[in-house]
């Protein structure tokens, strides 16, 4: 009997293994049968004695069995105690042991992730730091945060266009330099990128990336026409938690400027177009899938400064039940959002409802979607292909759309070179833990 106990506990065991640290490397792996129900030791043993045919077999759990020898098979086996034991503070801790172990198998995933992709980092991170061409940490602030990047085209002949970009990170990780690959991209367009630092947490909590990104954009706006820029053509671009950043910071803005209780540095109407890449816009929405996800729900409501906040930084939510809103969502600029359908860091359809909100409420808003795309894969493994890169030509093609020149230069350039063997891209995205 104790032989089927422990092949029970294994099962556990090896279920939670597979679920946290070899599914993420194997997908193909979560294809496997659903979790059998676990059956309660009485069960267990009932089964095993062959039901009515009297076969006797031992069961510590049987009445017939003696109380004491009961709770010494029990003593011996702690994962099959009392559920009243579910919330003790053996069974809480034991459950912040399994969100370390996800964490820990989605570092080695990262870490393998990052070994596939290392050929491209390598060149990437060669022209961030030898090119002439970007002008690196410009402070747009007072904080040791608010610096940007500029990624400046080779030939300067006229007014550029802009585009504003905030880079993801989940809250946590983001970082100016991890837009490097699209300024790269957009500046051999001829297109101005700014890639736009902010405090992260626990450096800072949501109102305080939202001020960062703010400061940023104001100083582009203010300033862009020194570097060749035309203010005109600013665009506003955010990726991942970026996207949801520069969503509440660009309908905070529309606000403030609606309900004129403040000065303001620079203007919505300065902003031609919202573009948002794998973006979240609903956070009641999310909570509870990140924490599935491993972003626990403590940690991301920490970030949010409390779940009461957690509609004020919804914009989706706040453009559909905040009451007085028309008046600030009309003077908002188009909205463009590309979402992969295969995405599980942030599902595809969070930019399908927020654009039927905006499209309700009367903006201008468009989506792009890229069938069987992951979370990373529309910005960096299909950048690093090489080629055509749709995503790319989508984005290129509404930033040059009144350009007839640049639609013709753009017509003619040769295809981007590849960065990564494909090979080395399939098993990076495999082993993605985005």
């Amino acid at each position: 009997m104790m032989n089927r106990e422990l092949e029970f506990l294994f099962l556990r065991r090896s279920r939670m293994i597979r679920r946290c640290l070899i599914s993420p490397f194997f997908p193909g792996l979560q294809a496997m049968p659903p979790h059998q129900p676990v059956h309660p030791p009485q069960a267990i043993c009932t089964s095993r004695s062959g039901g009515e045919s009297g076969a006797k077999t031992f069961c510590p759990f049987s009445p017939a069995t003696s109380a004491t020898r009961q709770l010494n098979v029990m003593s011996r086996m702690p994962a099959l105690r009392e559920p009243r034991d579910l919330y003790s503070p053996a069974s809480v801790s034991n459950s912040r042991n399994i969100l370390a172990f996800r964490w820990i198998a989605r570092f080695i995933a990262l870490g393998c992730y990052s070994l596939f992709l290392l050929p491209g980092f390598l060149q990437v991170g060669y022209y961030y730091f030898s090119s002439s061409q970007i002008r690196r940490s410009i402070p747009y602030g007072d904080k040791p945060r608010n610096k940007l990047d500029l990624y400046l085209p080779k030939h300067i002949d006229g007014p550029k266009p802009v585009v504003a970009f905030i880079t993801g990170g989940a809250w946590i990780i983001g970082y100016k330099a991890w837009g490097c690959l699209l300024g790269q991209q957009l500046s051999e367009r001829d297109v101005i990128v700014a890639c736009i630092d902010y405090r992260n947490f626990p450096q800072g909590t949501m109102s305080d990336m939202i001020n960062d990104a703010s400061q940023g954009i104001s100083f582009l706006c203010n300033n862009i026409r020194e570097f060749g820029g035309d203010p005109n053509r600013i665009y506003l671009m955010g990726q991942s938690a970026g996207a949801h950043i520069a969503a509440c910071t660009l309908l905070g803005q529309a606000m403030k400027e609606v309900r004129r209780v403040e000065s303001i540095s620079w203007s919505v109407s300065q902003i031609k177009a919202f573009f948002g890449l794998s973006g979240g816009y609903n956070l009641l929405n999310l909570v509870d899938y990140f924490h599935s996800r491993g972003l626990s729900r403590s940690l991301f409501l920490s970030i949010m400064e409390g779940e009461q906040s957690l509609k004020r930084f919804s914009p989706e939510v706040m453009i559909s039940e905040e009451p007085n809103i028309g008046a600030a969502v009309s003077i908002l600029p188009p909205v463009v959002l590309f979402h992969g359908t295969a995405d599980y860091s942030i599902p595809s359809n969070a930019s399908k409802t927020f654009a039927e909100t905006l499209k309700s409420v009367g903006v201008k808003a468009e989506t792009f979607f890229y069938e069987g795309k992951t979370h990373t894969d529309v910005f960096v493994q299909d950048p690093m292909r090489g080629g055509k890169d749709q995503m790319f030509e989508d984005l290129v093609s509404i930033i040059h759309a009144n350009d007839a020149e640049a639609l013709a230069k753009d017509a003619v350039l040769p295809p981007r070179r590849r960065l990564v063997p494909e090979f080395m891209l399939t098993l990076a995205r495999r082993v993605s833990p985005f």
